[in-house]
């Protein structure tokens, strides 16, 4: 009987996710008459020119194209700077570790929304305002406290004797983390870029503050935009358009990574 229950919750799990999702996909592929008056029903002919639509005329390429070069920007300096302060504080003891550490983890509990008239000013001091390298820059020190925290227990995992092995055979410090210790822990890097990844796709409040020029809005603010215009515009096969191109790359990205997400959350689970 318990299994059953347990079964049975699963499977009201996942129709609560793949239901909605589906209905948005088969939504994006109608007409604005037929979202309305016949909301579950499959679409009478296929409309992919909301799609097209949604990318051209609405603008969700553009924002699409600043959302990608802002996320991938922040990761390629956010996992390697994380990686190593999570290193250094993880097996190197000093004095005031603990409290760095900390530092950290009060980072996490932070709202950002304290943070945006400062970050406002600081980065119109540094002419940096309404600038996708401006946001990136301020995502990498959004994300660094998790980044940490996330790495910080795959290194204090590893064992010691591997860094000692390869300080024997001649490497420095530098070497031992970025030829050893570095890629042992690709399983937690993998796992808290994609956290990170889904996490600034979806940011809206920071983006909405510190870069309000058009040209330079992200995924999010577009299709908030697009939600506002199509009420008006009444098309609704674009804006349904929008979200699934919104979700594409999310889902694509798990799919592609799902072994090593699962792989890392059993051996987590395990090791507790």
């Amino acid at each position: 009987m318990k299994k059953k229950l347990i079964g049975f919750g699963i499977l009201l799990f996942v129709m609560s996710v793949l239901v909605p999702m589906l209905w948005v996909i088969m939504s994006s592929l109608k007409q604005g008459f037929e979202i309305v008056g016949y909301p579950w029903k499959p679409p009478s002919s296929p409309q992919w020119v909301n799609y097209k639509n949604a990318w051209d005329q609405a603008g969700i390429g553009t924002t699409f194209m600043n959302s990608l070069v802002v996320t991938i920007g922040t990761l390629v300096a956010l996992i390697p700077s994380g990686a190593m302060a999570a290193y250094v504080l993880a097996r190197y003891p000093f004095p005031g570790r603990n409290l760095i550490f900390g530092s950290f983890m009060g980072g996490m509990m932070f709202p950002h929304f304290l943070v945006v008239v400062p970050l406002f000013f600081l980065l119109k001091s540094l002419s940096l305002f309404d600038t996708r390298s401006g946001l990136t820059l301020v995502y990498v020190a959004y994300s660094l406290p998790f980044t940490v925290f996330v790495l910080y227990g795959f290194f204090q995992s590893l064992p010691n004797e591997l860094g000692e092995a390869a300080m024997l055979d001649g490497c420095g410090h530098n070497g031992t983390f970025w030829k050893v210790m570095f890629p042992l822990a690709k399983p937690g890097l993998i796992v808290v870029s994609i956290f990170n990844a889904i996490g600034l796709w979806n940011e809206y409040g920071l983006a909405l503050v510190l870069v309000p020029t058009e040209t330079n809005h992200t995924l999010p603010i577009g299709i908030a935009n697009l939600a506002m215009t199509q009420q008006y515009q009444s098309d609704w096969g674009a804006l349904f358009a929008g979200l699934v191109i919104v979700m594409l790359p999310v889902l694509i990205v798990y799919w592609i990574f799902r072994d090593q997400i699962h792989e890392t959350m059993l051996a987590g689970a395990v090791k507790g």
